[in-house]
């Protein structure tokens, strides 16, 4: 996916093509960087701001504030997770990327991601 959003004020649409690459829209309301690496984005005003995916279609951004995330911290037990819970975790991870929009399903995988899906299947075939 390319790193493009429209202004909902002045309707341009912008894109930022690499990494140390700024761009504002025509009259300042919004602005992209980073390029396809780091997908950096601002808004005065987020409610004009939208994502252009590779098919030119506006996608509405969600924009939580920190503490509408959640800081609750999970229970750390030391008993190894049964398989039944490894499962359940790989389940989890599957339904939150069937959950993204398609354009987001086909961008590029970072090492930690990748890292974090290798160690849950390996820990599910050790039970098996």
């Amino acid at each position: 996916m390319r790193n493009r959003a429209k202004c909902k004020l002045c309707k341009s649409i912008v894109e930022s093509l690499h990494m140390n690459d700024y761009v504002d829209c025509k009259c300042g309301e919004i602005s992209v960087n980073g390029g396809d690496f780091t997908f950096g984005c601002s808004a005065k005003d987020w409610n004009n701001f939208l994502r252009i995916d590779d098919d030119d279609k506006e996608i509405p951004v969600t924009v939580m504030k920190p503490e509408e995330i959640g800081t609750e911290i999970a229970e750390v037990s030391s008993e190894p997770p049964t398989k039944d819970e490894l499962l359940s975790m790989l389940d989890e991870m599957i339904a939150s990327i069937d959950k993204l929009p398609d354009n987001a399903k086909y961008s590029s995988v970072n090492q930690y991601d990748l890292y974090t899906a290798l160690l849950l299947i390996s820990a599910i075939m050790k039970k098996m």
